[in-house]
């Protein structure tokens, strides 16, 4: 287990109820799918470029579904994070289509992914504050 994931165990240790499954939810996706870039490449893949760009610019961020975070990420990505933080998938896909956007967002906030783009903990956490 890496320094990042030790300091997110302790963080989600003190963190109850819906942030500290919120935080789970996004590490476990980023995690999941290769950090930032290769999220944002399987909404590109799935022919929802024009959402993931949205969240990566300055401008407003388009959403997305339940039903299109499953399609994206797949049903057992999804059944895999429920079942470890004992939810529903359906309940976990909407979470996802609620937050990934402004997690996304708050990620590059010099409108692209780069070296620069932040860090998803810090992101999340400002989210939830």
């Amino acid at each position: 287990m890496g320094l990042f994931d030790s300091l997110a165990g302790a963080v989600l240790s003190n963190m109850g109820g819906d942030k500290g499954a919120m935080l789970q939810i996004a590490m476990d996706l980023f995690k999941q799918n290769g950090g930032l870039e290769g999220v944002v490449a399987k909404f590109n893949e799935a022919g929802l470029s024009e959402q993931a760009a949205s969240w990566i610019s300055k401008g407003d961020n388009l959403p997305i579904s339940a039903e299109q975070v499953i399609e994206v990420l797949g049903r057992d990505s999804i059944a895999g994070i429920a079942e470890k933080l004992t939810m529903s998938p359906s309940d976990i896909s909407a979470k996802i289509a609620e937050y990934l956007p402004q997690a996304i967002d708050k990620m590059t906030p010099n409108g692209e992914v780069d070296s620069n783009s932040g860090n998803l903990l810090t992101a999340v956490m400002g989210m939830l504050k």
